[in-house]
């Protein structure tokens, strides 16, 4: 148990052991005339005890009253510090059952498996071993003891967490919570979101924060745990939830979030955030590892932390709920399970978003389970590009050739005479009609340099969108957007060696994330973005 001294500046550390020296005794009556036994004689009064006992109580509370040199804490880190490098060889495990287990606990052949298994774990090995051992090493490690930079620590933490966390479920109660405090004393920016998964949800100011983290910056790391501090709907109650639902819901419901805070942000110029402001941060104490033995003159008691109530926002919280309840429909309807949740009311395109979204990942997942419906022979693929460029060579030399025979047919019917080039000159020729066939590549270059002004002067999510489309990913587009066709896509995957359905998705999932909806739906062109299709670049060029 932790105590503060009688001034109440120090804490230190103590244990108390107390047995009975009384086993199995009956328990008197109240009334021992109803018991039908002898009053026992009053006992007389005790003599003053004697000189030397009235010294030592004196010498009790002087000592009591001293300001403690160290705490056991200290004690404990100090001591760390002189392990810190010790290794021990092979040695056999031996139980440990510590409550806040320090070296002094140990015996020695205790110490010796602790050192042993320490290094096992060092190298990223996890023997079995007892809870007790385990948590030895997390009080070093929060203690500053095992590690030179601040992140290598969160690593130990981590690992050691998630090796031992399905053996020690007691480990989800503490090591969370612990992360979180080595993280705020060392200033580390890292997502509570893998803190919520293993801690089965995140309570009070660390979900406040991870919400504010997740929906101002990074809305594509929400987490399921996260959302649900933010939705009145206790979806753990649903029995598609809890049959065969769960993993698709916990999979999905943070992508729907995320698209439709994408979707907001590109129609009304402002994301969820913005659209529904929290109050002020308000600054709260939280104390530093807690339960853990732990030195406060390392990093102090606590630390001040500015928490926006994001999940107090009525109209976000409300949002939220009904994405909820309208993701659980749509995943009903797809996996075919029976009964739609009421009274689920969301704007029609929002609905409608959300719907071609789901269908969209479900055919992509149904896609991965069944495999390539091609399987692509490499050989064959590279015997047939090698034919192709030689098919493109011989095109090409045969359309030089009659460009060189008509232009020489129009010059003797000009009556012109053909000037042989000058030596080391190759087959140029000083004609003036040359000279005007070698200023079209200049023109088209022109119009290349305004196809790359048009990109500079896009919109900012327009330039990344088109940075992130490939080459091939771009002549898709360009050929749907000349009316080509699906065949034309056929043709051009069928030589990039891919299949046309594979190149909508890549488009699709890239104008996801950058545009906030599809570009291609049922291989064609979304009509909202094709008047923006001009800052791809030589794309609706006409």
């Amino acid at each position: 148990m932790r105590y503060l001294s009688r001034d109440g500046k120090q804490l230190h550390f103590t244990e108390l052991v107390w047995e009975s020296t009384e086993q199995n005794l009956p328990i008197p009556p109240r009334d021992p005339a109803e018991a039908g036994v002898p009053k026992l004689p009053t006992a007389k009064p005790k003599k003053k005890a004697p000189k030397e006992a009235a010294v030592q109580l004196q010498l009790w509370d002087m000592e009591e009253t001293q300001e403690p040199a160290t705490t056991t804490e200290s004690q404990f880190v100090a001591r760390a510090r002189e392990l810190a490098d010790h290794k021990e060889p092979a040695a056999l495990f031996v139980p440990f059952k510590s409550y806040w287990p320090t070296y002094g606990h140990m015996t020695g052949a205790q110490g010796r498996w602790y050192f042993f298994w320490r290094d096992e774990v060092r190298q990223g090995r996890y023997p079995k071993t007892d809870l007790s051992y385990i948590f030895l090493h997390v009080y070093e490690l929060i203690n500053g003891v095992g590690w030179d930079e601040p992140r290598e620590g969160y690593r130990q933490l981590n690992l050691l967490w998630e090796a031992y966390r399905d053996q020690y479920k007691r480990l989800d109660q503490y090591l969370g919570g612990w992360i979180a405090d080595f993280s705020f004393v060392h200033h580390l920016e890292i997502p509570l979101s893998d803190i919520a998964a293993r801690s089965r949800g995140l309570a009070g100011d660390l979900a406040e924060l991870e919400l504010m983290r997740c929906l101002s910056a990074a809305p594509e790391q929400l987490s399921f745990e996260v959302l649900t501090v933010m939705s009145d709907y206790d979806i753990s109650k649903s029995k598609f939830y809890t049959g065969e639902g769960q993993a698709a819901a916990e999979r999905y419901i943070p992508q729907v979030v995320a698209l439709i805070d994408a979707y907001v942000a590109r129609k009304h110029g402002l994301n969820l955030i913005g659209m529904f402001q929290p109050g002020p941060a308000v600054v709260r104490e939280r104390y530093l590892f807690r339960s853990a033995v732990y030195d406060i003159s390392l990093y102090g008691y606590s630390v001040l932390v500015p928490v926006v109530r994001i999940s107090k926002s009525p109209p976000l919280r409300s949002l939220i709920t009904r994405l909820f309840r309208l993701t659980e429909n749509k995943l009903r309807a797809l996996v075919g399970y029976r009964g739609r949740l009421k009274d689920v009311k969301v704007d029609a395109d929002m609905d409608e978003l959300v719907t071609r979204f789901l269908q969209r990942e479900f055919r992509k997942a149904e896609q991965k389970e069944k495999g390539p419906a091609v399987v692509i022979d490499d050989r064959k693929l590279q015997q047939l590009q090698s034919d192709s460029e030689v098919v493109r060579t011989l095109l090409t030399v045969e359309e030089t050739e009659e460009l060189e025979e008509r232009r020489m047919a129009e010059e003797d019917s000009a009556g012109r005479t053909r000037i042989p080039a000058k030596a080391g000159h190759g087959d140029q020729a000083a004609d003036p009609a040359v000279a005007e066939a070698d200023s079209e590549p200049a023109a088209g270059g022109s119009k290349a340099a305004g196809a790359a002004h048009a990109v500079d002067s896009a919109p900012a999510h327009w330039q990344q969108f088109a940075a992130a489309l490939t080459p091939l990913e771009r002549a898709v587009v360009q050929a749907l957007a000349e009316g080509k066709g699906s065949a034309a896509v056929q043709e051009l995957a069928a030589a990039g060696g891919t299949m046309a359905e594979l190149l909508f998705d890549g488009i699709n999932e890239t104008a996801m994330d950058l545009l906030g909806d599809l570009l291609i739906d049922e291989e064609q062109l979304n009509e909202e973005f094709v008047p923006m299709l001009q800052y791809l670049g030589g794309v609706n060029d006409r």
